[in-house]
């Protein structure tokens, strides 16, 4: 057996140092993986709180048939609160859920080294703080890793093992394995502010956040085009209205702060209002959305019926949009091809009967940008399965040709939802956005281009790996939708990796 097979002992003795939510999901993961499991708290009374709640778990998944009873008896007979540090001596694996407060962490796992033996491996779950710091007021700083759980840690089946300056090879492989046989999916990240997930998808809540303070479209609407159009399980109001705002937050400024204000990770000044006003979403009763009993969901704005034209040009092209003009012969409509135009862009366009050029967003306006004025649609994961689109009319289309293709989307099964003409839309500069820092990522080690797809995957549930995402967009569209909104909006927020121009640069090559 090799060593990355070797977890800690199926029988060993599992420490879980903290016992709030996360502290409870880490100990009922190890203990119906079989561990015996002792809890600590620094508050008097928490730990045998902690073991109530877990108990009521346990009851719970008995009663939804997920868990035998004596299965449950069992795990219970194997869980200990004590009341010291020193009730932790046996512990082959210590996992500390704490308050995120470096200072603290490193006062007990100091704590802990004089305690626990020196083959025991040491955890940090934290979200935030660099594990290199954690481990550096250790003595053996080797065995200190980040073993970063996601909420609800019983439910959600990915874990980062996060590997500090410091860790030993041996102890990173020991709880790669430990976590692969608790029956959850570990991915391998280097010690980096947001690891993998916290890192990559904060494009997902920034580029909404840009749009709603452009003023191009309000939250509900924003969220149902990402869900109906880009196929997200959820939009990033409702979802950091889940989190917690105030949660979300901390973890963008955190990021932001620990890459030295990289302008790739600015805040919203938006949210920022939101949680100085204490909505922080589900938890205090409104946060974008009102949560208080009664209260009406605000509708995403939706266009009205309009008739769809009775033909259209097709200046044909390869791109993301390609499937569109079966989809418009399907419906019934009269598809004339035509060789692209001239100043057609690479993905082609649709002509309406008066000329007007629809064309999927590259980044740039629709009224200042290339080709000729028209009225830009957004990127969708697949068109044929999508249930809405996003149209951004430039300022000179007129009522008209807007109500005509609003027809040819509703003639496809669609939904419209008319947005204010901002660069690169919604989904098209989220997904450009994400696929670049998963590229990013990649291309400086933080996690290999495997373990980053499955992070985002399983971590916040995207429809597709970001990478994935790319090569099937390619990344030469991906680049070219940056550049255009790198060129809106000259602050380097968008200029595109390193990574990303390479791979472009040899697609173009191989043409």
């Amino acid at each position: 057996m090799s060593a990355i097979d070797r977890g800690i002992d199926p029988a060993g003795t599992v420490a879980v140092v903290g016992t709030g939510t996360m502290g409870q999901g880490i100990a009922q993961v190890a203990l119906v993986a079989g561990h015996p499991v002792r809890l600590y708290d620094a508050a008097p009374g928490r730990a045998a709180q902690a073991v109530d709640g877990i108990a009521a778990r346990l009851d719970r998944l008995v009663d939804k048939g997920r868990l035998e009873p004596a299965a449950r008896d069992a795990a219970l007979g194997r869980l200990t609160p004590v009341a010291g540090l020193a009730g932790l001596t046996d512990a082959e694996l210590a996992i500390e859920a704490i308050l995120e407060d470096l200072g603290a962490k490193q006062q007990l796992f100091t704590a802990l080294e004089s305690v626990v033996s020196d083959s025991c491996l040491l955890a940090t779950n934290t979200s935030s703080l660099s594990v290199t710091a954690v481990a550096g007021a250790l003595r053996r700083p080797g065995r200190l890793l980040g073993l970063h759980f996601f909420n609800p840690a019983p439910l959600l089946p990915l874990v980062e093992v996060v590997r500090g300056f410091a860790t030993d090879e041996a102890a990173a492989d020991r709880a790669y394995a430990t976590v692969a046989a608790w029956g959850k999916t570990p991915v391998r990240c280097a010690d980096t502010p947001g690891f993998i997930v916290n890192r990559i998808a904060r494009p997902f809540y920034a580029e909404a956040l840009r749009v709603h303070e452009e003023g191009a479209a309000d939250p509900a609407t924003i969220d149902a085009v990402l869900r109906e159009c880009g196929g997200f399980a959820m939009g990033p109001f409702e979802l950091t209205d889940l989190i917690g705002q105030d949660v979300n937050e901390a973890v963008t400024r955190s990021v932001w702060e620990a890459m030295y204000h990289d302008p790739k990770f600015t805040p919203s000044l938006a949210q920022r209002r939101l949680v100085d006003a204490g909505l922080h979403g589900r938890k205090s009763g409104r946060g974008w959305y009102d949560y208080a009993e009664g209260a009406a969901r605000p509708e995403p704005h939706t266009a009205e019926p309009c008739p769809p034209p009775g033909k259209v040009a097709v200046h044909a092209g390869p791109g993301p949009a390609g499937e569109l003009p079966r989809l418009i012969e399907e419906a019934g409509i009269t598809v004339t091809r035509e060789d692209p135009a001239a100043d057609a862009p690479p993905g082609g366009c649709i002509a309406l009967p008066d000329g007007t050029r629809l064309t999927l967003t590259d980044g740039s306006p629709a009224t200042s940008g290339s080709p000729a004025p028209g009225i830009r649609f957004d990127l969708a994961l697949d068109y044929r399965t999508a249930t809405r689109i996003a149209l951004a009319p430039a300022d000179t289309v007129s009522p008209e040709a807007l109500a005509s293709a609003i027809g040819l989307f509703q003639a496809l099964g669609k939904k419209v939802s008319v947005i204010q003409d901002v660069p690169g839309m919604i989904v098209a500069r989220t997904v450009a956005m994400l696929a670049d820092f998963a590229m990013d990522a990649a291309a400086r080690r933080v996690a290999s281009p495997q373990d980053i797809d499955t992070a985002m995957r399983l971590g916040v549930n995207y429809p597709r790996g970001p990478l994935r995402w790319a090569d099937d967009l390619g990344a030469r569209w991906v680049r070219d939708v940056l550049l255009g909104l790198h060129q809106a909006y000259p602050t380097g927020r968008y200029a595109p990796s390193q990574s990303l121009m390479r791979r472009a640069a040899a697609e173009e090559k191989l043409l």
